[in-house]
């Protein structure tokens, strides 16, 4: 969980970093690159948590 929450953090930091400084539009698209890589992540935990809990 923690490393969910530091990543997304990244994220959101990488993201504004990238809209507010002109000439960095790079910053942001690896800040999106990163919040999906998160979100993959957090998926495939859930889904192998609750697969799991159903064979029983």
């Amino acid at each position: 969980m923690v490393i969910f929450l530091l990543l997304l953090l990244v994220a959101v930091a990488l993201g504004i970093i990238g809209v507010a400084a002109h000439g960095l539009g790079y910053l942001l698209i690896i800040g999106i690159v990163v919040f999906v890589a998160d979100i993959a992540i957090a998926a495939a935990r859930w889904s192998r948590r609750t697969a799991r809990h159903a064979g029983r």
